[in-house]
């Protein structure tokens, strides 16, 4: 028997434009971006790729700005691991039009999901998942 565990969908820790509230990560987003997305990259591969390589194929296709398309598979893969909403658009439309907004959003919702991309992958998360509102403790 199957068990979908996201039957509904959960929301983004933080909103597109915020940047996830982290300057650094925010920084390290704007001046290189390649850095950004391998670090997510290598998570969401579970440690199958290495950021390193990640890094270099993001630089390769900026070359030719087709960078985004790579980005938006990711955003797919990180959406449907966590039942995530397609907000506020589909993932292509959002890594063309804000590719660093989009990218600090998802490094900073791995970050809110116990995971800390800038360490790569070291295996599942080390805190518990979040309860919906519904179901916390008063």
């Amino acid at each position: 028997m199957k068990i979908n565990h996201h039957s509904q969908q959960s929301k983004w820790s933080t909103g597109l434009l915020e940047c996830g509230g982290n300057p650094a990560t925010c920084f390290i987003t704007c001046c290189l971006p390649c850095v950004t997305f391998g670090e997510i990259a290598v998570v969401l591969d579970e440690g199958q790729s290495l950021c390193v390589a990640q890094g270099f194929i993001y630089c390769v296709l900026m070359t030719v700005s087709c960078h985004w398309v790579y980005s938006c598979m990711f955003r797919e893969k990180l959406r449907a691991k966590y039942g995530l909403p397609a907000d506020p658009c589909n993932d292509c439309c959002v890594h063309l039009c804000c590719e660093g907004f989009a990218l600090c959003q998802e490094h900073v919702e791995l970050k809110h999901r116990g995971l800390d991309p800038s360490k790569g992958w070291i295996g599942p998360p080390t805190v518990p998942p979040r309860m919906p509102p519904s179901m916390e403790r008063v």
